[in-house]
């Protein structure tokens, strides 16, 4: 009788205790719910760059200076540039920079009916100018510290350090130089690495006037355009 009595109180006191447990609620593993880390937005920063262009130029026409004579011009020319530069990124999509390229030219032709044949351009130019840009992102999140695909306009002004000759059926004339007013628009899409930037684009560099006065004839180009594809690379620090 007693073995019954203390089997029956064993078996109470275990039931008792497992509806207790039952009765406890159970809560599965707490896990944190994922905060992405927060866009503090570009920093300002200073760069170097350097640039590689293919070009073509144009003009309206070529004067004799001595006489006032004008000459349409019926070709292109075609050439290359290379430059460097430095700037200043401000972080808000403005930046600026200072750059100084090296430019060739060669093939603008001047239509001339005098015996020596049409004249052909020969023209190498030290363009130094100071240029302003607005930086764009292309993706949703815009313009961000994260980088990615851009897009850019700009703009500059400077001077351009001309020398150039002309060439007729008797051969080179003699080189002359001067100084005339340059300025450039520019447009164009780039990658943003991090420490490295590239992009490629469209620079429409104008310069006033080519002129030499060292030639047989004295002639002056007026109005000159040149059309560059350039490729730059950009390193901040």
């Amino acid at each position: 009788m007693k073995k019954l009595v203390g089997l029956a109180a064993v078996t109470a006191v275990a039931f008792l205790t497992t509806a207790a447990q039952a009765a406890d609620p159970v809560y599965p593993e707490y896990i944190p719910p994922y905060i992405p880390p927060v866009d503090e937005g570009l920093g300002g920063s200073f760069y170097l760059r350097g640039s590689v262009a293919g070009n073509s130029s144009w003009a309206g026409e070529a004067v004799h200076t001595e006489t006032d004579d004008t000459f349409d011009i019926i070709e292109n020319g075609w050439g290359y540039s290379a430059g460097i530069g430095a700037g200043y990124e401000t972080g808000t999509g403005l930046r600026f920079d200072a750059t100084v390229d090296y430019l060739s030219n060669r093939g603008m032709t001047a239509d001339v009916d005098d015996g020596l044949g049409d004249r052909e351009l020969d023209l190498r130019s030290t363009i130094v100018l100071a240029n302003a840009y607005y930086d764009f992102g292309l993706s949703d999140m815009g313009l961000t510290a994260a980088g990615g695909a851009f897009g850019y306009v700009g703009a500059g002004v400077g001077v351009a350090f001309n020398e150039s000759r002309v060439e007729d059926n008797v051969g080179y004339g003699e080189w002359g130089s001067n100084t005339s007013l340059a300025a450039a628009g520019m447009a164009g899409v780039g990658y943003d690495f991090g420490a490295l930037v590239a992009d490629l684009g469209y620079r429409g560099l104008y310069i006033n006037e080519i002129e030499n006065t060292d030639a047989t004839p004295n002639y002056r180009v007026d109005d000159a355009w040149v059309h560059e594809v350039r490729a730059t690379l950009r390193y901040r620090f």
